[in-house]
Formats: structure tokens, sequence, C-alpha cells
């Protein structure tokens, strides 16, 4: 009969996490996992068959983890802007994990950012909908638009080269968010993309 391993699933994975979080995806060996446990290797493998199984459950984890940043955000006044600003917590307060669901890529399912940008907008559609009194067409491209904006600033935080403050962010996507809410509402066609964009932009000139 095998020796019992003395931990469980979870906090093996929980262990792995840690590993991540500390040194990112790459970092994560049976080595390092059984360092961070304190054990030898064999644990490692009771609990899992591969590492490449322990990344899966270390993405997982984080989906999960980042999944409660945005809910704290939809709960706040305006919940957009605490998607957004939830969005830029995660990313400084776990740079790794937030590389491994957005800055990596997925094998044979693509981009990692892609995958993403659609779970978050499945989480987010609901209240921007019944916020801003939109269908869920217009609730997906607004979201795309404004996702793309608080994306870029979470990137460069993780890869620091991020110089604006909390309150500048806070600026930049309240700014972005009413341009773009104006254009949605005020350019017939705007969401479908079959606007005359020339003649728009030949009008705001003149004003």
């Amino acid at each position: 009969m095998a020796p019992r391993n003395k931990f469980t699933r979870e906090e093996m994975i929980a262990a792995a996490v840690r590993v991540v979080r500390e040194k990112g995806i790459d970092a994560l060996t049976a080595k390092a996992l059984a360092a961070e446990l304190g054990v030898s290797t064999q644990p490692v493998f009771t609990c899992f068959h591969t590492i490449d199984e322990a990344k899966q459950e270390v993405y997982a984890a984080a989906e999960k983890m980042y999944d409660s940043y945005v809910q704290e955000g939809l709960s706040e006044s305006i919940p957009f802007f605490g998607f957004g600003m939830q969005y830029i917590r995660f990313a400084k307060e776990a740079p790794e994990l937030y590389r491994l669901l957005f800055l990596t890529s997925n094998g044979d399912t693509g981009s990692n950012a892609m995958n993403a940008l659609q779970h978050s907008q499945n989480l987010v559609r609901e209240s921007l909908r019944q916020m801003y009194h939109i269908d869920d067409m217009t609730a997906d491209r607004y979201f795309r638009d404004m996702w793309l904006v608080v994306h870029s600033l979470a990137t460069l935080i993780v890869t620091g080269g991020c110089p604006y403050s909390e309150r500048e962010i806070g600026n930049i996507l309240t700014g972005f968010s009413v341009s773009l809410y104006k254009a949605i509402k005020e350019i017939p066609g705007f969401v479908e993309n079959n606007y005359d964009k020339d003649a728009i932009f030949r009008e705001l000139v003149k004003k």
C-alpha cells in the first residue's frame, strides 16, 4: 500500500499558487513545489500525474481569485468603474497571476488574454445592460473597448512601466468611458461600425 500523502490536494494547489505568485508559472516544477511544502517530490507526483496538471490547477485557482476581484468591483456604486479598478488592483497585487491569465498563450486555444476577455465580458455584461440601459451587442462593444484600455494600463503596471497614480488611472478610465458612451448614444451605427467616420470627424473639427 502506498504511503498516505500528508497534504490534501487543496493544500498542494495552494502551495503551487504560492510558488507561481512569487516566481511565475515557469518556476513551478516538482522540485520547487516539493521545496515549498518541505517534502520530497514523491508526494507531488502522488497528487498530480504531471507538473502540467498542477499548472492547470494553478490557472483555475488564479481565475477564481480574479473572479473574486471582479465581483468586488461589480458590487460598488458604479459597477463597471469598480470592475476596472479591481482589474488594476489584481495586476498590482498578483502580477505573476495576472501574467498567467492575461499575458501568456494557451497552446491550441490561442491567447489567454482573449480567453480572459470573453470570460470577463460574460461576468460584466448584465451589469452593463442594467446600468446603461443597452442591449447585449452594445454592452459587449462597450466592454471590449474599455477592457482594452484597462488591460493596457494593467500590463504597464505588471511590466513596471506605468507612470500613473491610482487617481490618474481613475480619471483615464472615467474620461474614456464618458467618450465611448457618448459615441454609442449619439452616433448612429457606431456599435455596428457602419457610420461615416469621415463625416463625423469633419463635423468635430468644425466645432
